[in-house]
């Protein structure tokens, strides 16, 4: 199993992609509001069938997104949209792997934690943090049944299947079930029931920012949150790589290209090469790009161009850096270009 972990630094929040490469199937947890394009990229550039989408349990700072999957949370919610209604025991699978549900409640009262086929591995929400646990005071929260939640389905782990968490505010990524058992300030090192409870009743801290609108957010499974998709680029069919790039395809701009503003981030040499340039396009050698930004238009979408695509995703985001938000690299370069049959 491959397992992608992904950082949301506005929510602290870790999503993953966790991938059967030889069946190509997919299923993502704990996706966050605003993060479509990313996590959208890597499936699509993996090239694998995403399965499923997981909750863990209904967040205040992130919501589902949906992707065309089925989508699973906890039963005990009641949430609309739901496709996978999750209860203990139920097994998500993908591929030839699989994922166990097991019912950790207590920070909230519908929490999950996904537990790998061969317990190497688990996904414990909020449940079981690095060195910490999620708070139990809102959402029917309960420090006891968290406190039987962690011993009793995650502590009853092997030591070393790794610890997953959605949360961690100090850049750590993973942590183990030995590790926690034993330090964790909480409920590790033999921690008894009166001294976790007295621990979380005094924790004063204050409501997630996001608590009013993400929660009833998850509570349709995402479908109805605002921004849970990007809006489209509008002028063309733009798409968002995993690295972050805009790109559009040659088969679209030869269609379009009296609306664009192309331009080539080349060498003079190479523009005047055996590739040759597309018809219009203005050369503005990658060094260049900085101080010359004023000879590129502001009031048609520019589209850069380079011998391969490299460059010119460079240049690409230079241009968003610059403030211009109508940009997009030609996939594949002039090569492509070429191969294609275009004309330059």
């Amino acid at each position: 199993m491959v397992i992608r972990q992904h950082f949301d630094p506005v929510s602290s929040t870790y999503s993953y992609l966790l991938v059967d490469p030889g069946a190509k199937e997919a299923v993502l947890i704990d996706p966050v509001l605003g993060q479509h394009a990313r996590d959208a990229a890597l499936i699509r550039e993996l090239g694998v069938n995403l399965v499923a989408t997981l909750d863990t349990h209904c967040h205040a700072d992130h919501v589902k997104e949906v992707f065309g999957s089925r989508i699973g949370l906890a039963e005990v919610y009641g949430a609309t949209n739901v496709d996978l209604p999750l209860s203990h025991g139920t097994v998500v699978r993908f591929g030839a792997e699989s994922l166990e549900v097991r019912a950790t409640p207590g920070h909230t009262a519908g929490c999950l934690s996904f537990v790998s086929a061969d317990h190497c591995h688990v996904f414990t929400g909020d449940a079981l943090l690095i060195r910490a646990v999620g708070r139990t005071d809102f959402q029917q929260g309960n420090a006891a049944q968290l406190f039987d939640s962690v011993h009793r389905q995650l502590f009853t782990l092997p030591d070393d299947c790794v610890v997953h968490p959605s949360h961690d505010y100090e850049g750590r990524t993973s942590s183990t079930i030995g590790e926690e058992r034993q330090h964790n300030p909480r409920l590790g090192g033999g921690a008894k029931l009166e001294d976790f409870m007295g621990y979380m009743e005094n924790l004063g801290l204050p409501h997630p920012k996001l608590l009013a609108v993400a929660v009833p957010a998850n509570m349709s499974a995402g479908r109805d949150a605002p921004g849970s998709r990007p809006s489209p680029a509008g002028w063309g069919p733009v798409v968002e790589t995993y690295a972050g790039v805009p790109e559009i395809d040659p088969e679209w701009l030869a269609l379009h290209l009296a609306e664009v503003e192309v331009v080539d981030v080349r060498s003079r040499s190479e523009f005047e090469g055996e590739l040759g340039h597309v018809k219009g396009s203005l050369l503005v050698p990658l060094d260049e790009l900085r101080s010359r930004m004023d000879e590129i238009s502001s009031r048609r979408p520019v589209v850069l161009v380079c011998q391969t695509g490299k460059r010119s995703a460079m240049g690409a985001t230079i241009l968003r850096k610059a403030g211009l938000s109508r940009v997009a690299n030609l996939a594949g370069g002039l090569v492509r270009w070429r191969e294609l049959g275009f004309p330059s």
